[in-house]
């Protein structure tokens, strides 16, 4: 297997990425439906007696030693971590690489599947009579955001506020965690494998940004990646085998007898390198070679 070019991985990654981006963008859904599917959530949580939210989003509010923290690592670690973490296996343990790679982007997109059929409100965009606060507004003169998530102030238009299912701060961060305890060779590396996905469950229901379950679908659906994957990374390879494979007339292969490509200089090729490549050489121009 070819070792992946840095360059090329950076492109593909900024494409992905930014469809990605654009997806959840393009797949806004209609307010009442996000805010009725928010609900149905938090209504079912309430059932169960698992909306952990509630308190410490009181907690994160009250207490801004906590808050402010928080609200710092929502907007900003789950863009840097990542593809801290992409690098650093890139670099360090190339041979796994391709696998972590595909099974992050293969999640990645799993996730914009859920955000176009389950358009879902966050708690801090519910009525105040929920009892949820928008910490990320309450703490924003301490951060570059204003009172649309943690997009800089002015930019709230370009993102996707009902994107709230599944969490893929939380998935990510999953990821992010295998990877440091799958390939880490040290205690702190497998420690803070441990502690980071934690952590950023507890950030994104302190903060308001997603329900328990947001944080339980990110799982399900990093946990899904590396299951479907293998059959992307196959798909791929399969398609670059047929593009590279495609018949290519060159090497002095004759298309009719006494026809030649202009310009193309004759060179005798062997039956094995016409196999190798998938010359298309007729057996009229082989029967004239061997005339010779």
């Amino acid at each position: 297997m070819r070792k992946p070019r840095w360059w090329a991985e950076l492109a593909l990654i900024a494409v992905v990425y930014a469809a990605y981006s654009g997806g959840r963008i393009l797949v806004k859904g209609g307010e009442a439906s996000a805010v009725e599917h928010g609900l149905a959530i938090l209504r079912f949580e309430e059932g169960l007696g698992i909306d952990a939210e509630h308190p410490l989003n009181r907690l994160f509010t009250s207490v801004p030693a906590l808050g402010i923290p928080a609200d710092f690592a929502y907007a900003s670690l789950h863009y840097l971590v990542t593809p801290a973490i992409l690098v650093w296996l890139f670099r360090r343990r190339p041979a796994h690489y391709r696998a972590a790679r595909a099974w992050l982007m293969t999640a990645t997109l799993l996730g914009l599947v859920g955000f176009t059929l389950f358009p879902t409100c966050p708690p801090r965009l519910l009525d105040a009579a929920h009892g949820f606060s928008d910490t990320m507004a309450h703490f924003s003169a301490y951060g570059w955001w204003g009172g649309e998530a943690s997009a800089p102030r002015g930019l709230g238009g370009m993102t996707n506020q009902y994107a709230a299912m599944p969490s893929l701060h939380v998935g990510w961060a999953l990821w992010c965690g295998v990877m440091l305890w799958r390939y880490g060779r040290t205690p702190l590396a497998k420690a803070l494998g441990v502690a980071y996905p934690l952590v950023t469950a507890l950030v994104v229901m302190g903060t308001a940004n997603h329900y328990l379950l947001d944080a339980v679908a990110g799982v399900a659906v990093m946990g899904a990646g590396p299951l479907l994957a293998p059959y992307v990374l196959r798909l791929v390879d399969r398609l670059r085998e047929t593009a590279e494979a495609s018949p290519v007339v060159s090497a002095g292969c004759e298309t009719s007898a006494g026809e030649r490509i202009p310009g193309q200089r004759s060179v005798r090729t062997t039956a094995d390198d016409k196999q190798e490549w998938g010359l298309p050489c007729s057996s009229e121009a082989e029967s004239l070679g061997k005339a010779r």
